[in-house]
């Protein structure tokens, strides 16, 4: 098992408190084996399993206590038979029926330490800010990095005796997904997975969640999005690719469709911003895939998108490390990232290769309209260090393994 360090160090501070911990994530990400990692964590602090509490809530052998009193009434009861302070654990919160009240009615009645799961973004903000205004710490936890995905996949298949530039071809084909690392990251099964993954998500949170009934638009809009990802396009751009397909749309419901596939985790809507004027634009917006290796279970040939890939692949890694990311406008040209964490600004650029002389003035004079002191960064695959002029020139898995 992949013991995901980073994201119990950002926990840890919390546990014990009366706050409500909150994990998010695309389905299937690793959420609930993150819960027994974070038991494991407070085993560790010699606090005694018999005071864990824990529900499944996807099991069908809860379905006769999905409302908020039934679950309530168990959960004290089982409370009064341990008489100690609990940690109650629910996996997948957004099953129960008026789960805030649930969670509220622990929280103040209970001498508990709560933990919950969820795989939609909306169920787990808005509705909570109504219910737990400053009660709660939200963390969202993302498909495997490169560095957890090489220690499974070494783990795995250590006949493979692979170096670091093959573990990253096979990063590049398999993605994050932690799962598969179970079916030993054979192709065929890995692609069945990943097929009945994006399924679920589609399916499940967001056509059923928002009972959707128009599902042909909604599929054809989300293969448009994953078929273009990292790419910039306006909502009107959209209505017009869904019309020369024989879809009538309007920009409102293009705009929900959208909205809907972010709260599921399975897309990520990047603003733009003009860096010389230093405001936010509203048009031509680029979107991100949760994990890239659904491009290939869609479509295969990933490798003949690889420099989206690679994109979507830092992008990710961006938002894993906390930091705030929208893409740069600076006159007619585009910074790929401004990543920003507190006081902390970086600006990169992604490329596959700087293959020739015109492709590395394309990637290092963008930043010579960027007159501050931020560190800038060209990424790519280049085995030799090309920095110039105070620009940082670095492999991409170099980036993606440090610290």
């Amino acid at each position: 098992m992949v013991i995901r360090q980073a994201y119990l160090d950002k926990i840890k501070p919390f546990i014990g408190t009366d706050l409500i911990k909150i994990i998010t994530g695309i389905r299937r990400s690793g959420k609930s084996v993150f819960l027994t990692q974070i038991m494991d964590l407070l085993k560790s602090m010699e606090i005694s399993e018999d005071q864990f509490i824990y529900y499944d809530l996807e099991k069908e052998e809860y379905s006769n206590i999905l409302n908020d009193v039934n679950l309530y009434q168990e959960i004290v009861a089982k409370s009064k038979a341990i008489n100690k302070k609990i940690y109650i654990f629910l996996d997948e919160i957004q099953k129960v029926e008026n789960w805030e009240k649930l969670v509220n009615s622990l929280r103040v009645n209970l001498d508990s330490d709560i933990y919950i799961t969820g795989s939609n973004s909306q169920l787990l903000s808005s509705e909570l800010s109504t219910f737990l205004a400053g009660r709660y710490v939200q963390f969202e936890i993302f498909p495997f990095s490169f560095k957890e995905f090489s220690l499974q996949y070494q783990e795995v298949r250590p006949l493979d005796n692979l170096n670091q530039a093959q573990l990253f071809l096979k990063y590049v084909l398999f993605g994050g997904m932690p799962f598969l690392g179970k079916l030993k990251y054979e192709y065929e099964p890995c692609m069945q997975y990943l097929q009945d993954t994006y399924n679920s998500v589609i399916l499940r949170d967001v056509v059923s969640r928002h009972k959707i009934r128009d599902v042909d638009s909604l599929e054809r809009l989300i293969r448009f999005f994953f078929k273009n990802f990292a790419n910039t396009f306006s909502a009107a751009s959209i209505v017009k690719y869904l019309k020369s397909n024989l879809k009538k749309v309007t920009i409102d419901t293009v705009i929900n469709y959208i909205s809907f596939c972010k709260d599921a985790y399975i897309l990520y809507q990047v603003k733009r911003d003009d860096l010389k004027l230093k405001s936010t634009l509203s048009v031509n917006e680029k979107y991100y895939l949760a994990d890239h290796s659904f491009y290939e279970c869609l479509y295969g040939n990933s490798s003949s998108v690889i420099n989206q890939i690679l994109e979507n692949i830092v992008f990710i890694e961006l938002l894993s490390r906390g930091y705030k990311v929208s893409v740069g406008k600076v006159k007619d040209k585009e910074v790929d990232f401004v990543a920003t964490k507190q006081s902390e600004k970086i600006y990169i650029q992604v490329t596959y290769l700087l293959a020739s002389a015109e492709t590395v003035a394309r990637e290092f004079n963008v930043f010579n309209e960027i007159k501050d002191n931020y560190p800038k960064y060209v990424l790519s695959l280049d085995e030799i260090n090309l920095s110039q002029n105070g620009i940082i020139h670095q492999n991409i898995r170099d980036f993606l393994l440090q610290d």
